[in-house]
């Protein structure tokens, strides 16, 4: 028998298993995600890489470079202190960790400095580590003011409704109401918030607003600070409130879009065409020439009366056959028994049938309405003289 030890299998799964939850994703002692550089200081022109563990699985993180900073106190200036045009985003894996170069730029406010990383989506995290920027100056961060601090004891909301110019694209406003309360050891008078609201991945707009009145120590009060944002916002925003260089609160608020100025825009791509086609059409109805009549040719001729009424019928075509029945008749009687009637003939204009040619016109020898006899004077004859 030798002298090896020989472990049995089922010691060695029994130590894998207890040993295995060791090299899974650390934290910070306080549960908060942890950041690490692979350099504590470098220049402008460079990167260092920034590794970091305990955040959301598949979280998206924003990593800034910011000045007048400190891992305890944080970014005093807030994001207007970090280089935001030279940061860089990183998604965490499946462990909640990550690892990304960073270039090394130096931030618009004077060290200390500190890698800044947040989450840019999603519940709210941060975490800092320390660094240096070589070459950059340095000063002192400003005093912390210890006379009274204020904490947020209740959860924020957003009061208010949207009327209904703000359907058709006048500013959103609401009041943003949280109850706070002085754990100092001093009261604090008229305190000054910053409000700040910030759409997708941008940072906020801050501006300073100040409240009236006097917290004691150990007391609360109920803060309504107004926000309000561009006309036409619409979307997912995010109202935050900062006092004395930190974050206090958040909340979300989601805009509804403006379809009032939708369909203002669609009702006047449909109004103003129909109004200049009937304001041309009327132009059109007045320059052209009105009361010309249409002479009476081939395709069509003026309205005739019927018989016995007084209204005029149908436009139709003067055709052959209608003419031929119109003429008017020519009696024995009435020629007869006119005294006058020569010299009515003679006086009276004929007309001239369409078929008949002057030469040809009856009317010419409506005057001899019988054949010549053989006694007449005027008729020539070879007979001689008896």
């Amino acid at each position: 028998m030798s002298g090896k030890v020989r472990i049995p299998a089922l010691v060695v799964a029994v130590l894998a298993l207890l040993l295995l939850p060791l090299g899974g994703a650390a934290t910070g002692a306080d549960g908060k995600p942890e950041v690490k550089l692979s350099k504590s200081q470098a220049g402008t022109g460079g990167s260092i890489t920034v590794t970091g563990s305990g955040w959301r699985p598949d979280a998206l993180l924003m990593m800034l470079i910011c000045g007048q900073s400190s891992p305890d106190r944080g970014v005093i200036g807030g994001t207007n202190s970090c280089a935001n045009s030279d940061g860089r985003a990183v998604t965490t894996d499946e462990k909640g960790a990550f690892s990304k170069k960073l270039p090394v730029v130096e931030p618009p406010q004077p060290c200390p400095c500190v890698v800044h990383v947040a989450t840019v989506t999603g519940q709210k995290a941060d975490a800092d580590a320390a660094f240096l920027v070589a070459g950059h100056e340095v000063e002192p961060l400003p005093k912390e003011d210890t006379s009274g601090r204020l904490s947020v004891l209740t959860d924020t909301r957003l009061d208010g409704s949207s009327g209904p110019l703000t359907w058709f694209g006048a500013p959103p406003s609401r009041d943003f109401v949280f109850t706070v309360g002085n754990v100092g050891s001093l009261p604090v008078k008229d305190p000054v918030f910053q409000v700040g609201t910030s759409h997708g991945v941008f940072a906020p707009q801050w501006e300073e607003q100040q409240w009236r009145g006097t917290i004691e120590p150990g007391k609360k009060a109920q803060i309504e600070l107004p926000v309000e944002l561009s006309a036409g916002a619409h979307g997912d925003y995010t109202v935050s409130v900062k006092y004395g260089g930190k974050v206090l609160a958040e909340q979300p608020w989601g805009v509804g879009r403006p379809w009032g100025v939708t369909l203002f825009w669609i009702l006047l791509f449909i109004v103003v065409p129909a109004a200049v086609f009937r304001i041309g059409m009327a132009v059109v109805d007045r320059v052209r020439p009105q009361g010309r009549s249409r002479p009476a040719g081939r395709w069509g001729s003026r309205p005739r009366s019927g018989g016995g009424g007084g209204h005029a019928g149908p436009r139709r075509s003067l055709r052959l056959p209608e003419v031929t029945v119109r003429m008017p008749k020519l009696s024995l009687s009435s020629t007869a028994s006119s005294p006058h009637a020569d010299a009515d003939s003679d006086t009276r204009t004929n007309p001239t049938l369409p078929w008949f040619t002057p030469d040809a016109d009856p009317g010419a020898e409506a005057g001899q309405l019988s054949a010549p006899q053989e006694n007449s004077p005027t008729t020539p004859t070879r007979k001689g003289n008896p």
